[in-house]
């Protein structure tokens, strides 16, 4: 886990994808919330759209957090389908995930669109999450490095640090995506270390190194402690592990 002298706090966030119901969301809402022990790891959900009111209910009063897997980048207008960010915090999200790789690769965003849902996620006081990641075939080229570097400079260019406070950003090889292939813990570790080297050449050395840097990608309780051991590893963005309270507990746990 991070270095208990780091400022930065350890963060686990499930995100359920295109999965639950309103009601199987509120059952494993509760199960999270009746399992979770105190620790000093920050704790969220992110349910589909239309469970997170009945998610947000279920989690009120307990340290469990809401989270939203994307947002549109207007305030409002005719966006037919669209969801914006105050609409999302008047449901009660505090995060929102941007530029997930599969709002990425499958849904055609690009790191424009990223920037702009950021924007309007910190415009609304909710904290955006902002994903990057290479793919396999990237890997394979030697770009990796860069392909997150990219992404990153086009999400974060020119914010001021006051502005960049709140922000976290995911790294999520697209390979280990679903795949049930997991980057090594070493490989996982020189990858955040990349992340928040360049993050200080763009924001400075006191901005990246207050900045939550999490790991996506096939996390389960099993790997999910090696992988927290990286110095620059700072918590997870689970998937399909999410989708069962006992799972997600046994991450949550490792983590602290």
């Amino acid at each position: 886990m991070p270095d208990q002298e780091s400022t930065r706090r350890t963060v686990v966030i499930g995100n359920w994808k295109m999965h639950k119901t309103g009601a199987e969301g509120v059952a494993l809402a509760a199960g999270i919330v009746a399992g979770l022990r105190p620790g000093r790891a920050e704790v969220a959900v992110a349910p589909p759209f239309t469970a997170l009111a009945p998610v947000a209910a279920a989690i009120r009063g307990s340290s469990v957090a809401l989270a939203a897997q994307d947002v549109f980048h207007e305030r409002e207008g005719a966006f037919t389908g669209a969801v914006s960010a105050p609409m999302l915090a008047a449901t009660g999200c505090s995060i929102v995930l941007v530029g997930h790789s599969e709002r990425r690769h499958v849904f055609g965003d690009g790191d424009e669109d990223v920037r702009r849902k950021a924007l309007s996620v910190l415009g609304a006081g909710m904290r955006p999450v902002v994903c990057v990641g290479e793919t396999l075939e990237q890997r394979d080229a030697g770009r990796a490095e860069d392909v997150v570097r990219e992404q990153l400079e086009a999400a974060v260019r020119g914010l001021s640090d006051a502005r960049l406070a709140p922000l976290l950003v995911a790294y999520e090889p697209v390979w280990a995506i679903g795949t049930g292939r997991t980057a090594t813990p070493d490989t996982a570790e020189t990858m955040h270390r990349v992340i928040r080297s360049s993050l200080a050449a763009l924001a400075g050395p006191a901005a990246a190194e207050r900045m939550p840097i999490l790991y996506g990608g096939s996390v389960k309780g099993d790997n999910a402690g090696a992988i927290l051991s990286g110095a620059n590893v700072d918590g997870l963005l689970v998937g399909g592990a999410s989708l069962r309270a006992d799972s997600f507990l046994d991450i949550c746990h490792a983590a602290g």
